[in-house]
């Protein structure tokens, strides 16, 4: 973190980010000599070939690196966090609390990558870890010296780092503790702490509005729902129509009467969506991006008791669109039909929704990507974006048959299709709901990790955060 950075650590639940600010002084690196052995163990932890030395001093440990050669861009920048998260390991086996990190590439990009890894791959969350168990890793804060980085890089690298703890932290939360209402106010807390706007609509106003796919979902449930509002308009705005948003909010999905039949260990993270917008506002407001967006996440949980809907009831959208309701897990299209319908007010210039929508999708692209299919909009600026980050997209058809899938005999449309293609007959329900430039992506597959994998530490991941970052600062460029 760079002393000038608007998002401090108390503003998350989690631990483990690392401060990283610019070395200015050659006193930085005093005291350095190589040591052989370490350098040994070094080299067997990260590989060969990857470090150029790395040696103790008494300010910590230091580590002069040169960046993995790869033919293509992302897998060089890949390959770079790839080494940070390497470094990071190292790092805290080391019990490092400070480092200074010296690059020898000549391409700035490259060194932040590395910082990136090492960054990402700190995250802990410890907020319900007690005595012995509570074991944070030791490093804090990192000096760097490379060609070409600025204070300024450090800064956004932080905040974009933060914004993906913050989604981090929602997904990771136990839903005991994180109500829709709750999760309202955190997300409230964090406009506050970085600049973007909040409006949080109860139960009355969502009512008043006839969401019926939102109020339908919250049925079975003793908390009640809310629908968030993000707002972040700078007066040097460059685009009149908004960027919107829309995230799903399910923070705990049982999948009501139709409950699942597989393990419900992680379905407090079935608010990835909605989670990914707020970590995103938290980065573009930190940063001053000179767009205007807006977010949208419906949020509830999916729970069953005497009132819960039940397969073949039909529920009435905010839209008037009549859904014939086969199966109650399929929830999540539901409360982001009526997001998708409030988001027509504001005549957007573009409308992306996130959400982890489908097994089938996670099924198609496993935690190496992420699911997409849009109404025939441009997909390029997005999948550079996902390139550049590593949250790569892999584009699905709408083809007509998919629209037929979803027709229902006794209402407009049903909430499922056939076994064929769910991640693209849950995106045609949703596309019923759009008449702007729309872009659909089922994050599911990336959203939770089992274990650790480079950067994206066990549990929540925050993906999205970063995508949507890049490619909302790169749409104004």
């Amino acid at each position: 973190m760079s002393t000038n950075s608007p998002i401090s650590l108390e503003k998350t639940r989690s631990t483990g980010a690392v401060s990283v600010h610019l070395i200015t002084s050659k006193k930085d690196l005093d005291g350095i000599a190589e040591v052989a052995e370490l350098k040994k163990k070094i080299a067997e932890r990260v590989g060969d070939g990857e470090l150029v030395f790395s040696v103790p001093s008494a300010k910590g440990l230091t580590i002069i690196a040169k960046i993995k050669k790869e033919t293509e861009t992302s897998y060089r920048f890949q390959a770079a966090r790839e080494l940070g998260a390497k470094l990071k390991k190292v790092l805290n086996a080391e019990k490092a609390e400070k480092a200074s990190f010296v690059s020898l590439s000549a391409k700035p990009e490259d060194t932040l990558a590395v910082i990136e890894g090492i960054v990402l791959a700190n995250y802990q969350f410890l907020i319900y870890k007690t005595g012995d168990r509570n074991k944070p890793n030791t490093l804090g804060s990192l000096g760097v010296k490379a060609n070409g980085v600025s204070e300024a890089d450090l800064k956004e690298l932080y905040d974009v780092a933060v914004g993906t703890f913050a989604a981090r932290d929602y997904v990771n939360e136990p839903v005991i503790t994180l109500s829709a209402t709750e999760w309202s106010k955190r997300i409230t807390k964090l406009g506050k702490d970085t600049g973007f706007k909040t409006t949080v609509l109860d139960k009355k106003k969502i009512e008043a509005l006839r969401m019926g796919g939102l109020l339908g979902v919250n049925k079975g449930s003793v908390e009640p729902p809310t629908f968030n509002i993000l707002e972040w308009k700078p007066k040097n705005a460059k685009n009149k129509k908004p960027i919107v948003l829309v995230g799903k909010g399910v923070v705990y999905d049982t999948g009501g009467y139709n409950i699942k039949t597989v393990q419900m260990a992680q379905m407090k993270s079935d608010m990835g969506g909605g989670a990914a917008v707020s970590g995103a506002f938290a980065a573009i407001a930190a940063n001053k991006l000179p767009v205007y967006v807006i977010g949208l996440i419906p949020a509830t949980d999916n729970r069953i008791d005497g009132k819960a809907i039940v397969a073949d009831d039909v529920l009435t959208m905010m839209s008037g669109t009549k859904v014939e309701v086969l199966n109650t897990d399929a929830e999540g299209r539901l409360i982001l039909a009526d997001a998708l319908h409030y988001a027509k007010q504001y005549d957007p210039e573009l409308v992306i929704d996130l959400a982890t929508l489908t097994g089938a999708a996670a099924r198609v692209t496993g935690h190496f990507g992420i699911s997409a299919c849009s109404d025939k909009t441009d997909l390029k600026g997005l999948k550079e974006s996902g390139e550049k980050v590593y949250e790569r997209i892999m584009e699905f058809p709408m083809w007509r048959e998919y629209h037929d899938a979803i027709k229902s005999d006794v209402a407009d449309i049903k909430n499922i299709g056939g076994a064929a293609g769910g991640n693209i007959t849950s995106a045609t329900f949703l596309h019923h709901f759009t008449d702007y430039p729309w872009i659909h992506l089922d994050i599911a597959g990336p959203s939770f990790m089992n274990a650790d994998f480079d950067y994206r530490v066990k549990g929540g991941t925050g993906v999205g955060v970063r995508l949507l970052y890049d490619f909302i600062k790169n749409s104004v460029a």
